[in-house]
């Protein structure tokens, strides 16, 4: 089982954004293009902790232990703010308001993790952030193809004029209440894409029964 830690947007903030990214898209939103696809609105999350192929006896163990932990936590607020690229084909918004308490959330969820003998690659200590789109690599056949057809391949980086646009963008708070342990089925999704399933729903600050 393929498996991730991450907190969610609330439907507020994804439909905010849902709008300023068909502002400053267009007609190019709905289909952004050859070899471009867009992270459904369901699955925008931000990655806690990346934990790979996981056995399933490992997962119960995690999800009692994270959970135990998680009651101490005490609900924060976050925003989406700012976008950026990586390498220009991965299309991002950035994180504000209380970050911090995102990272110490995250350092927990892989303390735990590794602690229950399981991978975790922690990703909220560095640039947290939402994916909104992904561009897959131009390859040499695509190349070859487009110069006999003599038209251009798809630029090299197709999402640095959205960033650019979204900069500026900032969106409403939402209050960070619960963490997502979630498994995510590669290619089984719409378009290609992964499909995701929440494996357990584990609430901040609310302590545990018995």
């Amino acid at each position: 089982m393929r498996l991730f830690t991450a907190v969610y947007p609330s439907a507020e903030a994804s439909a905010h954004l849902d709008l300023a990214v068909g502002g400053v898209g267009g007609a190019a939103v709905p289909d952004p293009g050859a070899g471009l696809r867009w992270v459904p609105r369901a699955q925008r999350h931000v990655t806690l902790v990346f934990h790979g192929t996981v056995p399933d006896g490992a997962l119960p163990g995690y999800v009692a232990t994270l959970r135990e932990a998680l009651a101490q936590v005490e609900p924060f607020p976050l925003s989406l703010a700012g976008s950026g690229t990586f390498g220009g084909r991965t299309l991002w918004v950035g994180l504000r308001d209380d970050v911090p308490a995102l990272r110490r959330l995250g350092a927990l969820a892989s303390d735990v993790a590794a602690g229950e003998g399981m991978p975790a690659r922690e990703r909220s200590g560095g640039r947290p952030h939402v994916t909104v789109a992904r561009a897959s690599t131009v390859r040499g056949g695509e190349r070859r193809q487009a110069r006999r057809e003599r038209r251009a391949p798809e630029p090299a980086a197709p999402f640095a004029q959205w960033a650019r646009a979204l900069a500026v963008y900032s969106g409403p708070a939402w209050t960070v209440e619960r963490v997502h342990v979630v498994a995510s089925e590669l290619g089984a999704g719409r378009s290609g894409g992964p499909a995701h399933t929440d494996v357990a729903a584990l609430p901040l600050g609310q302590a545990v029964d018995g």
